[in-house]
Parts: structure tokens; sequence; C-alpha cells
């Protein structure tokens, strides 16, 4: 009988999730039951919505109980079927969890198309949720223009980076903001940004200013808290705020303090909107149409970071707050 690796949640953090809020366990592979289709794991998503999942209070999913399995969006292969439609080989994606066999329901599977000319990782670095969030988090709530000019935080991360190139595909001066010099670099020289913040050395509105001369017309926020803040003292008649993450106040224990400029909402007459990546699911085949083909034009890149074994991905999840990933984060479960 095969053996599943799982991680487990031990307690509620406080601050940073730390590897003693998890708990390693291994159990026997359950048989899927009617229904059901048993998945092999290959990559598993990191993402900061898993912080947001550790906590007690309902998120935009409901929560998680302790012992439960992390939960975890993942692309995994079919190792057996009791769902018509599904056969073993078939690479799926869906929402199976820090293990590495899960049981899901068929209806909760999304078979991944063949023959398409990436990887299986674009699936998470360019296409999937992330190219979903980046696209229509951008060209839905924003209708960007040509000569506008487009701000967008965690520039270097997996949303943030395709934004950006989104931005110049649609004729906009995009400024991002990244906590290194070498993630400034990448974007600009790379990425074709027209300029680049690094948060972490310089004063944001100072250089907000200086990148933004005529203003902000959009911006795609990822973050939330002073860097909000300092948008808003900036922001045009009309602006456009799509609302993507508050990565600032995640590991905190209390409320963030909100912007203490929100008036500019009124005195611009600004839109500011959230959104969740899966109110899109019905549109998902225009997102990707478009992504493909930008992709093989050369006008998009992507960056995985990704790391080995399921052992470290708690380990692993600390890399999107600190910093020191670029683009997408994911586990490499098993072999493809």
């Amino acid at each position: 009988m095969k053996t599943n690796h799982q991680w487990l949640i031990a307690a509620r953090p406080s601050g940073a999730a730390k590897e003693s809020d998890f708990k390693w366990q291994e159990a026997p592979v359950a048989a899927p039951a009617d229904g059901q289709v048993l998945v092999r794991t290959v990559y598993l998503s990191l993402d900061p919505s898993n912080r947001v999942w550790m906590n007690e209070a309902d998120s935009y999913l409901p929560a998680l109980a302790l012992g439960d399995v992390m939960r975890g969006g993942a692309i995994g292969i079919v190792e057996e079927s009791r769902q018509a439609g599904f056969a073993p080989g078939d690479l799926v994606q869906g929402v199976f969890g820090w293990q590495q066999y899960a049981a899901i329901p068929g209806p909760a599977l999304s078979k991944l198309p063949k023959g398409l000319p990436v990887p299986t990782t674009a699936f998470f670095g360019l296409l999937g949720h992330i190219g979903l969030t980046a696209y229509f988090g951008l060209l839905d709530l924003c209708h960007p223009k040509p000569g506008e000019t487009l701000v967008v935080s965690t520039a270097a991360g997996a949303v943030g980076s395709l934004v950006g190139q989104i931005g110049k595909i649609k004729g906009c001066r995009v400024v991002g903001l990244t906590g290194s010099d070498e993630k400034c670099r990448w974007i600009k020289d790379d990425l074709g940004f027209d300029a680049a913040i690094n948060y972490k050395k310089e004063n944001v509105p100072e250089s907000l200013r200086r990148h933004c001369p005529d203003g902000i017309d959009i911006y795609f926020d990822n973050v939330g808290g002073e860097i909000l803040e300092a948008v808003l003292n900036l922001v045009n008649l009309k602006a456009r705020i799509s609302v993507c993450g508050m990565i600032s106040g995640y590991n905190s224990d209390n409320s963030e303090p909100g912007p203490s400029n929100l008036a500019m909402l009124i005195i611009k007459r600004v839109r500011m909107e959230g959104f969740i990546c899966t109110d899109y699911l019905d549109r998902a085949q225009e997102a990707f149409t478009e992504i493909i083909g930008w992709f093989l034009a050369g006008k998009l890149k992507y960056r995985v970071d990704v790391v080995q074994g399921l052992e470290n991905a708690p380990r692993a999840l600390r890399k999107l707050f600190d910093g020191s990933n670029t683009g997408k984060l994911i586990i490499q479960v098993s072999a493809e």
C-alpha cells in the first residue's frame, strides 16, 4: 500500500507562519470513492493566501480546522479514477492540499489541455490562477489606455510581473515596486518596465513622484498599507485601483490601520475594487488564448521558483514574505 505524506495545520500562527505551526503526517493512501479521482501531486502552488487560510476566521473560503490538511492548489497526475471523464495518466489541476496524494471529487478537477507549447510549470507561472488574476485584475477592472501610468506593487512576483508586461502591451507607462536591486533590474531589463523602485532602500513617496510626473492612472495593489497611501496621494482624476492582495498585513495579529488619505477616492473620483480570480473561471479561455499568444510572440515572460520536496513547503512559504523568491513559487512534490 502506498504511503501519503501530508502537512496538517498544527497551530494558528502568531505573526509569520513557522514550521512548528505545521505537522508532518504519514498515512496510507485512501482509495477513491465513487465520483472521486485519486491524484498524485506533481507541483504544489505556494501563495500569500496560504497564510490567510491558517487563520481561525473565514476568508473568501471557509476557515480550515486545526488538524486539517493545509489547503493548496496543485497540478497532478490521475492514478485511479471512479469518475467518468478522467483516466489514469490525465494531467489535472485543483485544490489538492499539501499532500502527495489526494482523492478529489471529479467536478472539483480541471483537466489540463495537451499539446500546448509550454512546460507544465507554465500552468502556474503563466496560466492557471496566476494568469487569470493578472489578466482580469488589470484589464477587466482597470481598462488601461495607451499613455496612462500604471503602478504595480510586488512587481517581481508571479502576478505583478505579468500585470506590468500586460500593461506595456496595452501601451502604458509602467512603474514597478519590488524589494531588491536584482529584482529591479529584472523587471526593467528583461520585462520592459519603464521604472523600478526598491521599496526597501528608497523613499517610496519621493520615488513615485519622480517616476510618475504626470500622476498615477492605475494602481495594481498587492500589498496595501503604506504603499497604497503613497499611491493615493498621486492618483489622477478617474484613476482605477485593482485590489489583488494586502500582503503587508497578512502576518499581523492585529488589523492594519487603513490609509489616512482615503478621501482621495472622493476628491479624484477614483474607483477601487477588490476581486478573486475564481470570479472569472467562466471566461478563462478568453484569458489563456490571449496570454499564450503574447507568450509565443515574445511579448510576455514568466519565471518560476521551484523548491524540491513537499517536506520543504513550510520553510519555502516564508520566501513569499521575506521577498527571497522571484516569480511564481512552486514545490515539486513528485516527478512529472
